[in-house]
């Protein structure tokens, strides 16, 4: 099974119908959970001590929401960036390793708490560019798409 944690709502329809779509092509592959945590008001003022406090608060939603037996992917900046191929056959290592619940954690716009880093199993850095953390739902889900297709040698665009 593959879950996504992610802190946010989203908002935005058009955003909303592509996460919709990628869910229902995935359902042919795996079972898919999206769960949503609520974000903290974050002002472009806050001192560090008090991202750390919204950091901390989002960290614990998150953590709430991950089981011990799951495999824990976050992405991050600071993580292994993978070409589409190479995480194709990272997922599948995972599952024929047996790890057969994976969890992606998207975190805030102000990133994530160190108990949330220090419980991933593995970092991942999608890209060096800069996304909305709402955009980032669906090009997660269109990799995990992208990688079953690669697995299973079926044709996907490159």
């Amino acid at each position: 099974m593959i879950k996504i944690v992610a802190v946010g709502k989203i908002k935005e329809k058009a955003l909303k119908e592509l996460i919709a779509e990628y869910s229902k092509r995935l359902s042919g592959y795996t079972a898919l959970q999206i769960e949503e945590v609520s974000d903290e008001a974050t002002l472009q003022g806050n001192s560090e001590a008090q991202n750390e406090i919204v950091r901390k608060k989002e960290g614990e939603r998150i953590l709430a929401r991950i089981k011990e037996k799951e495999y824990v992917i976050l992405l991050d900046l600071k993580g292994k960036m993978l070409d589409s191929v190479s995480f194709a056959e990272k997922l599948d290592s995972l599952f024929t390793g047996g790890n057969s619940d994976i969890t992606f954690v998207i975190g805030g716009s102000l990133g994530v708490s160190p108990e949330v880093k220090a419980r991933a199993d593995y970092l991942w850095k999608l890209s060096d560019l800069t996304f909305p953390h709402a955009l980032v739902r669906v090009i997660l889900l269109e990799q995990i798409y992208r990688a079953y297709r690669i697995q299973r040698g079926e044709p996907y665009h490159k």
